[in-house]
This record gives structure tokens, C-alpha cells and sequence, in this order.
């Protein structure tokens, strides 16, 4: 069955193609009586008053001659007439006929994108017969679609998560209450309890919403505020919020700071600094060490931050930056989301910079960051 505008479309063409048949037909018909005209003009005439005999008849020649002449370009257009009636409705025939079979493929691209649904992305349109300016449109519009279903399911992946991310703090919350409600004996100390491990829940949950604000915000965003900063000010601030629980683990730091320009968003760079010296304290081991380096450039800033740790396949690295991913650890793990490192890569791109990581031998990580020195840097 055709649809409404695959048939819309066929009807403009077969009437494009038919119009224009007509117009050289009659062109042609045109022509044609002219030149049977001239042609019969051309005859050379008889003297005035010549009389000749046609089937017995005496009959004055310039007479015949204007007869003959009226008879040819009659027979001319009466000929001419039936055969541009026929040419034009064969043209209108073929041109339907064969309209539909270029027109199949975009038929088969609009049905498919009408079968289309979340549920139905995995349909794709394929190969087809054409190998013109449709066949690159079906496999756009594929490579649309592989898109597409890449992002719901990342999106559908994303909500699993962080509902199941948000569901235990809550799940805390509600036991706490519950158990302490329920016991009516309970007294101050054991209201104390229950209240600080509420608080902790509800603080988890606010740092997770807190994450996925600044995940959506960062990612695929662009950048509201523009400035230079120096990463190696950046990295004090961050390791001088982690200096205790580093302290406390025993962790060996070594520091390589130059100044180090880079041009962005303040808050988003002092994100990309703070979470990757937090990963590196809090995905340590106890003893272990980290280390941090800033080294300015002409065109691009680097910030490495390399830490021990647990050991790293080298192909399951890549999947640290997806959200809710852990090092080492499970996705239920008590402390953080599993955010950090993807908001790190989300805030970089915004900035046109480039983050990669690799396993350090025997046990830890390496990120390696290259932020933009100036807003022209990142275009090159």
C-alpha cells in the first residue's frame, strides 16, 4: 500500500514528466506543420489558368495546388494530433509505473520509521536495490537509528542504576525508622543512633543527586562561564580536602606542580581536579601512594594524577568512565556513586580536551587529562 506521501510525491513526478512530453510533443507538432507547409509552398506553380485533368476532371491548377496543400497539412495535424495524445499518455503510464518502482525504497524507509517505536528500535531498513541518493539515505538513516538505540539503552542503563543507587540509602532510611519506631523502649541513645545513620543515608543520597545535577549539566552541555585557571591550584585545593583521609590510610604523595593555564568553566575544572584526586586517595590501598602532575603547554595543559590500587584489567578500563562504574569494588559499595570519573570525562569534552587511563603495573590507575590553554586551542 502507498503512503499518503510516497503517493503525493509519484503524482508531482508522473505529472512533471507528463508536462513536460506534452510540451515537446507539441513542439514537435509545431515544427512539423510548419515544414509540411513551406514544403508544400515550395512546389514550383503552374502558369495562371493552367488547366489539368485529375480523374477526368478539369480542374484549374492554382485550385489543386491550395487543395493538396490543405490536404497535406491537414493530414499532418490530424496524425501529428493522434500521435501526441498517445506519446503523452504512454509518457504518463511509464512515468507512474516506473515512478513507483524509484519511489520503492522510500516507501520501505517510511514504513520502517513508522513501525518504530522504544520498544522496536533494533528494525533497520538494510540494504536495498537503489544504489543512488536513496540508497545513502537508508543508510543514514540507519546509522541514525544505531545512534538512537545506543542512547536509549544507555539512558535505560543509566535509570537502572541510579535508581538502584538511590533505592538503598532509602532502604536505610526506612529500615532505621522502622526498627526504632517499633521498639517502645527505645531511648535517647538509641534515637542518637538512628539519627546519624539517617543523616549519613540522606547525605549519600544528596551527593548522588548532587552527581547526576552535574552529570546532566555537564554532559553534551556547553560552557556558561569561560575563564583561565591554573590546574596546579586547582590540585592543592582538592588534595587539601582529601589531606586527612589521606593521612589516616597512610597514603605516600608526591607532588610535580607547575602552573598550568587552563580555559573554561572554574567549577567544572575544580571538578575534573577534586574527583581525580578523590579517586585516587579513596581507590587506594592503605600505605599506598599517588602521585600528581602539572605541566603547562603551548596549546593544551596537562594534568596526571597516578595512584596504587587494586589490579585493573587493562580491557575493562575504558568502562570506568561509564556512570556507576567502580574500580575494584561493587556497584553497592558504601562510599561514592561511581560518578566521578564519568563526570570527569563528560566536563572534559565540554572544554574540547582529551582524558585517557591505563592500569599501572601491579596494581592502581593512570588519568592523563589535556584541558585547552585558550579558547582557540581546542579547534585546532
Amino acid at each position: 500500500m502507498n503512503l499518503p506521501g510516497t503517493r503525493s510525491l509519484r503524482a508531482r513526478v508522473t505529472i512533471l514528466a507528463t508536462v513536460l512530453v506534452a510540451a515537446a510533443g507539441l513542439l514537435l507538432l509545431w515544427l512539423a506543420w510548419s515544414l509540411v507547409g513551406d514544403a508544400v509552398d515550395a512546389v514550383p506553380h503552374m502558369p495562371p489558368g493552367t488547366i489539368v485533368r485529375v480523374d477526368g476532371v478539369d480542374v484549374d491548377a492554382s485550385t489543386l495546388a491550395q487543395h493538396l496543400r490543405a490536404h497535406a497539412v491537414n493530414r499532418v495535424l490530424l496524425f501529428g494530433s493522434l500521435a501526441f495524445c498517445f506519446v503523452v499518455a504512454a509518457a504518463a503510464i511509464l512515468a507512474w509505473t516506473f515512478t513507483s518502482r524509484v519511489l520503492a525504497p522510500l516507501r520501505e524507509i517510511t514504513g520502517t520509521a513508522r513501525r518504530l517505536s522504544v520498544e522496536s528500535m533494533g528494525e533497520r531498513i538494510g540494504d536495498i536495490r537503489s544504489r543512488d541518493e536513496l540508497a545513502e539515505l537508508a543508510g543514514t538513516f540507519d546509522d541514525m537509528l544505531d545512534r538512537l538505540q545506543a542512547a536509549f539503552d544507555a539512558q535505560r542503563h543509566f535509570v537502572a542504576n541510579a535508581s538502584h543507587e538511590l533505592r538503598t540509602p532509602l532502604s536505610v532510611i526506612r529500615t532505621e525508622l522502622d526498627v526504632t519506631l517499633s521498639d517502645e523502649q527505645a531511648d535517647e541513645a538509641e534515637l542518637r543512633r538512628m539519627g546519624g545513620v539517617v543523616r549519613d543515608a540522606t547525605e549519600r543520597a544528596g551527593q548522588l543527586v548532587n552527581s547526576l545535577l552535574l552529570l546532566a549539566r555537564t554532559d553534551g552541555a556547553g560552557l556558561a562561564v569561560r575563564e583561565r585557571v591554573d590546574l596546579a591550584v586547582l590540585v592543592e585545593r582538592a588534595w587539601a580536602a582529601v589531606r586527612s583521609e589521606a593521612a589516616a590510610r597512610s597514603l605516600r604523595a608526591d607532588f610535580s606542580i607547575a602552573g598550568a593555564p587552563a580555559y573554561g568553566d572554574p567549577a567544572l575544572l575544580e571538578r575534573i581536579a577534586g574527583n581525580l584526586v578523590e579517586n585516587a586517595v579513596r581507590h587506594n590501598v592503605d600505605g599506598g601512594w599517588l602521585e600528581i602532575v602539572t605541566q603547562p603547554g603551548p596549546q593544551w595543559s596537562l594534568l596526571r594524577v597516578r595512584s596504587s590500587g587494586g589490579l585493573l584489567d587493562p580491557g575493562a578500563v575504558p568502562e570506568l568512565f561509564e556512570p556507576f562504574r567502580r574500580a575494584g569494588v561493587a556497584r553497592t559499595a558504601r562510599t561514592g556513586a561511581g560518578l566521578g570519573l564519568s563526570i570527569v570525562r563528560a566536563a572534559v569534552q565540554a572544554h574540547g580536551g582529551t582524558v585517557v587511563a591505563e592500569p599501572v603495573v601491579g596494581g592502581g590507575l593512570t588519568v592523563v587529562v589535556q584541558l585547552p590553554v585558550g579558547p582557540g586551542a581546542a579547534q585546532l
